[in-house]
């Protein structure tokens, strides 16, 4: 159900009397009983919850006393460095094994006032960082699911949500996303209140979501963005009609980048990336342009390990001291970042606001920006993953979008992944609705041995 049809369309069929909330209910649980013990996407799935919303949510429409919501009856997945009431929040780690903060992160909040039904907490990576969890690939158990927002990507492409939750520091929706098969969405940073939600860095961690569907996602950034006086910047450039229409009249401009990672990208995954952007190219109303990285962003992966090794030995001393076990990988990030003295940390934080605005001056010219997702498929679990742009433009404030367009060889989804100058979301968002117009951005679909 939740691959083939959006939210919008739940809720036409509720209204038509189609479909009701307790059979979308329904879906969603008996998907979770089928999947979870095999895939280990959830931490916490509250049944008997989702459930006595949907009958709430029937009651109310049959009795002509209910304005669907945005997401009305809709079963959500948040992932588990979120607060929230009606679960513990335990950020991946067993140091904080049944954690109850007592309140809901913002976007929570919001979420449930557009009529969300949360139905659980997914499995993140400790501390959202890098070590490997429990989750699988649904499309091979061997492969990487995409580590920190990886229980949320897992969740949705089995169909048991349409939407989660996710967060973003370095490529922690994108690459999940890109190796499960959905989209994967970060607004630009800032735009979505971190308030309740785990910090691991001030100047990158980015609030973003997982979908089976990509209509879903304008209606998810309405429903959570920050808005009105009190952010005069993003305010101002999100309600700018030029900004957020095409440069080109008729035309969009593309930007395409390799990046300094292209060499670290399979050949299959730069031959259909290539591919994909020649047809693009020969569109009368679209105009590609391939775009050299700036040669100060070349040094992007080293600026954002010295600001997020920094960050991390800051904010997680007391669980460094701990008696009780944290990982290997973050230990090791842990005594890195404790090396870095506070000057070297300034001075890549400037470094980095010289990158955000070197690509915000670039991508003005712009309407979109793309490149790979990943490397290409997912790697074997346990082996390194290759760099991949999604971290450049984590450093740089942009909105990326993970679109799941491409298969393997070996029929193991990549995704493409369009991005656009920073606090352009709604332009980002209508150059998907462009290319979905024209066929060129496919709709996720289950893995191979999971029936829609």
């Amino acid at each position: 159900m939740f691959h083939q049809k959006s939210v919008q369309q739940i809720h036409q069929e509720f209204l038509s009397g189609a479909l009701s909330p307790r059979e979308v209910a329904s879906e969603s649980v008996n998907r979770f009983r089928r999947f979870e013990a095999s895939f280990h996407a959830w931490v916490s799935f509250d049944e008997p919850h989702i459930f006595s919303c949907a009958e709430q949510l029937r009651t109310q429409l049959e009795g002509g006393g209910r304005v669907l919501q945005p997401f009305d009856g809709i079963p959500i997945g948040v992932k588990d460095v979120f607060n929230t009431c009606d679960f513990p929040t335990q950020m991946g780690s067993d140091l904080w094994a049944g954690f109850t903060p007592g309140n809901d992160a913002r976007v929570v909040s919001y979420l449930k006032n557009v009529g969300g039904i949360i139905a659980g907490k997914t499995v993140t990576a400790e501390f959202a960082v890098h070590a490997l969890n429990h989750t699988l690939n649904p499309h091979d158990v061997s492969l990487t699911p995409g580590t920190s927002s990886s229980g949320s990507a897992v969740a949705v492409s089995l169909g048991i949500v349409p939407v989660c939750l996710g967060t973003q520091t370095g490529a922690s929706i994108i690459r999940p996303a890109s190796f499960c098969g959905v989209y994967g969405y970060k607004p630009s940073f800032g735009l979505l209140p971190r308030t309740g939600c785990l910090k691991t860095t001030d100047s990158l961690d980015t609030i973003g979501f997982l979908s089976s569907h990509a209509d879903n996602l304008r209606p998810l950034f309405n429903a959570t963005r920050v808005r009105g006086p009190n952010f005069p910047i993003s305010n101002r450039a999100l309600k700018d009609a030029t900004r957020q229409t095409k440069r080109g009249g008729d035309r969009w401009r593309v930007a395409f980048f390799k990046t300094y990672t292209w060499e670290q990208a399979t050949d299959e995954a730069k031959n259909s990336l290539l591919s994909y952007l020649r047809t693009l190219g020969s569109l009368n109303s679209v105009e590609v342009e391939e775009v050299p990285l700036p040669e100060r962003m070349i040094a992007a992966h080293q600026v954002h390990s010295l600001i997020y090794e920094k960050s991390l030995s800051y904010y997680f001393q007391q669980e460094a001291k701990s008696v009780r076990n944290i990982s290997p990988i973050m230990k090791d990030m842990i005594f890195k970042g404790e090396k870095i003295s506070t000057r070297e940390f300034h001075e890549a934080l400037r470094e980095q606001e010289r990158m955000i605005e070197i690509m915000d001056s670039l991508l003005s010219e712009f309407d979109a920006g793309i490149s790979l997702s990943t490397a290409g498929e997912a790697p074997k679990r346990g082996d390194t993953e290759s760099d991949d742009p999604s971290l450049i433009w984590t450093l740089s404030h942009l909105p990326t979008i993970s679109v799941p367009q491409f298969l393997s060889q070996n029929e193991l989804p990549f995704g493409l992944q369009i991005f656009a100058r920073k606090y352009n979301d709604y332009l980002l968002l209508n150059f998907l609705d462009f290319l979905r117009g024209i066929d060129m951005a496919k709709n996720a679909s289950p893995p191979r041995g999971i029936d829609q």
